[in-house]
């Protein structure tokens, strides 16, 4: 058996991957029924393609009978996660956590700036040649709640810092101290809620978090606050959300959607008060120079039999 890598950027173009291992290169295609470029069982190390739809993800993992590594490409791994039964046991699954912090955070700070400040009636009224101007809310002086404060959170509370906040409160699984202030646990989001005037939200998706933010989460947050989401669709209860925002107390930013891509005719593009980007916040020119990085290092510790990064689980243990 041969040891083949599977790699959704072409191998050519990845200075500096370690001699030992066939690299192949497989994305899905265009249409996402591009044939494998090898028999799937000599596969020891699979890195999932990046923006590809989730049927063509996912479509080898259950012929992947010898492999030993998945690395995403992506911060969340819950496709891989929800499908571990076809996964043989001793697998090690890994994130690209230091690929999207910057690009996601920018991402974050767009939206909630250009929410707060009224950027898409701008846009709107520019299209009408319209002068239309008025007061906004500006960032400065305002409550900052992130929901989920793993490297994500951290870089986007970095983004904010030279803002001029009131405070920035920091919620994650479990409760812990950073250099900044305190983490508080998931339990005290009930407390924390009413005083936010900005809610970003950058957890992962897990059984804990889907449907996170539901009607009772939502009618906790004040009136006129700004819910931002980057982090994925199924935290939001999209019927709950499409109620608050249906009623005008809430505004929202949304890069992610439940569902996604959210089809035409959805209530959601016609709602008020919400942005919509489709899910933008990793795809940016700052993604391929880490993504590289990232597999030239982790293909180095792979065939060096050094602990790799980002372990998120191993199946079966």
């Amino acid at each position: 058996m041969t040891a083949d890598v599977w790699l959704p950027i072409e191998p050519e173009e990845i200075d500096g991957l370690p001699e030992g291992p066939r690299y192949l290169f497989w994305d899905g295609g265009e249409d996402g029924d591009q044939p494998y470029p090898g028999d799937p069982a000599d596969c020891v190390l699979y890195v999932v393609p990046y923006m590809k739809r989730l049927s063509v993800r996912v479509r080898p993992l259950g012929q992947l009978t010898n492999v030993r590594v998945i690395q995403t490409l992506t911060a969340g791994v819950d496709d891989v996660t929800t499908r571990l039964s076809s996964i043989p046991p001793g697998v090690q699954l890994c994130n690209a956590r230091g690929v999207h912090e910057a690009s996601t955070a920018e991402l974050a700070l767009t939206l909630t700036l250009a929410c707060l400040r009224g950027i898409p009636g701008f846009v709107r009224a520019q299209q009408q040649e319209r002068w239309e101007s008025a007061f906004h809310p500006a960032l400065a002086d305002r409550t900052v709640l992130i929901v989920g404060y793993g490297s994500i959170g951290a870089a986007i509370e970095d983004r904010l810092v030279p803002f001029e906040l009131a405070r920035v409160a920091r919620v994650a699984r479990s409760e812990r101290t950073t250099a900044r202030g305190p983490v508080h646990p998931l339990t005290e989001l009930p407390s924390l809620l009413p005083h936010a005037d900005v809610v970003i939200l950058s957890t992962p998706l897990t059984h804990e978090t889907r449907g996170l933010v539901d009607a009772e989460f939502l009618a906790r947050m004040k009136d006129g606050a700004l819910l931002v989401n980057v982090a994925r669709g199924g935290v939001v209860d999209t019927k709950a959300l499409l109620a608050e925002l249906e009623s005008g107390r809430i505004r929202a930013a949304l890069d992610v959607t439940d569902p996604e891509p959210l089809p035409p005719g959805h209530p959601l593009w016609q709602a008020p008060g919400v942005l919509i980007s489709p899910h933008v916040g990793g795809p940016s020119s700052a993604f391929l120079p880490r993504a590289k990085r990232l597999l030239v290092d982790q293909l180095t510790r792979f065939v060096n039999h050094e602990p790799l990064r980002n372990v998120i689980l191993t199946t079966g243990a």
